[in-house]
Order: structure tokens, then C-alpha cells, then sequence
């Protein structure tokens, strides 16, 4: 008797060792036969389930994002101020940042052949961490830690500023950058702080 095909379980596993394989051996390296000789699954399952590499990487930089933002959003309440929360997102960004599918999704971006609809879906994926720097400067206004100010102009200047302190992740030990990027947040938000406070 034959075992009956399960979908889900497929795509799952598919996932799974996709995302090994792209963390291991980078995006152009990896190929649709790699991936289906890993998972036990034939090419035509994977195209069948995600249709192509690219899709199928994409969909797992969104899952890998949406990692990011859980687990920020399980931390948050541990701060008990806006002030407090950046300096934990500057935490967060720095141990976060490094992603295992990081240098794979910089080379599909690279990449000519590459669907420019595939390239603007990674791009889409900073929306996720300027959101949620957005929204604690504006939880900084409402409780009267930051002057009333141009929010999407500071989210856009200390995100890119935190992305840029980030290549150093490259090179350096993580703990050894905490003390810059908490010095970021000092100097960005002194010249934000509400006078007074």
C-alpha cells in the first residue's frame, strides 16, 4: 500500500532544508536539484509548492522577518519607556541582524537575472523594522520623553544609521559593538529629548 501524499508535511520539509541549504551555501549556489535531493521531494513538488527558487527564497526572508518582529514584540513590555525601548532595539537590531539567510538574500538582490518583483519583496522587508522604530518615537511624543518632531525623518536617519553601524557586525564581536550602538541612541535621541526632561 502507498503512503498518501501530504502536502503540508512537503512544504514544510521543502522549507526546512531550502533554508539550510541558502544559509549554508549561499543563493546562487543553491539550486532547485539541491534543494529536492535534501528534502526527499522531486522538482516538481518544490515548483509545484512555490513555483520557482526565487519565490521560494522570498518566502523565507518574510518568515525570517516576521522571526525578527515576534521576537522583538516578546521583549518589548521588559522596557518600561520609550528611551528604554531604543536602547533595547539597538540591542535587538545588533543580535538580530545577522540573519542566516542575510548574505543569500544580498546576492539574489545583486543578481541581473534576478525578477525585479523578487528584489522589491526583499526591499519591502525594511518596512518591517522602520515600522516599528516609527512607532516608538511616537510613543516618545505621547509620553512627553521626545519634543513633537518630524517622526518619519528620524525613523528614516536612525535606522539608516543603525543598518550602517551593522556592517561592522562583519568583522567585530557582537558584544564588543554593544557599547557603539548604545551610543548611537545617546547622541540620536539627546537631540530629540524633550527640553526639560
Amino acid at each position: 500500500m502507498s503512503r498518501r501524499y501530504d502536502s503540508e508535511e512537503a512544504k514544510r520539509i521543502i522549507r526546512e532544508k531550502a533554508f539550510e541549504l541558502f544559509s549554508l551555501k549561499g543563493y546562487n549556489q543553491t539550486s532547485v536539484g539541491d534543494i529536492a535531493k535534501a528534502s526527499g521531494c522531486s522538482k516538481g513538488h518544490i515548483y509545484y509548492h512555490f513555483e520557482n527558487k526565487e519565490k521560494l527564497f522570498v518566502l523565507l526572508a518574510q518568515n525570517s522577518m516576521h522571526q525578527w518582529y515576534t521576537k522583538w514584540m516578546e521583549n518589548e513590555s521588559n522596557y518600561s519607556s520609550a528611551t528604554e525601548k531604543w536602547y533595547g532595539m539597538a540591542n535587538h537590531v545588533l543580535y538580530n541582524y545577522q540573519t542566516p539567510l542575510l548574505k543569500a538574500g544580498q546576492e539574489l538582490g545583486a543578481n541581473p537575472t534576478s525578477s525585479p518583483e523578487s528584489v522589491q519583496k526583499l526591499y519591502e522587508l525594511a518596512v518591517v523594522p522602520m515600522s516599528t522604530y516609527r512607532s516608538i518615537f511616537l510613543e516618545g511624543i505621547e509620553r512627553g520623553e521626545f519634543e513633537n518632531g518630524n517622526v518619519d525623518e528620524w525613523t528614516a536617519l536612525l535606522g539608516t544609521w543603525l543598518g550602517g553601524l551593522c556592517q561592522l557586525t562583519n568583522t567585530q564581536p557582537l558584544q564588543s559593538l554593544e557599547p557603539l550602538f548604545e551610543q548611537a541612541i545617546t547622541i540620536f535621541l539627546s537631540s530629540i529629548k524633550e527640553r526639560g526632561k
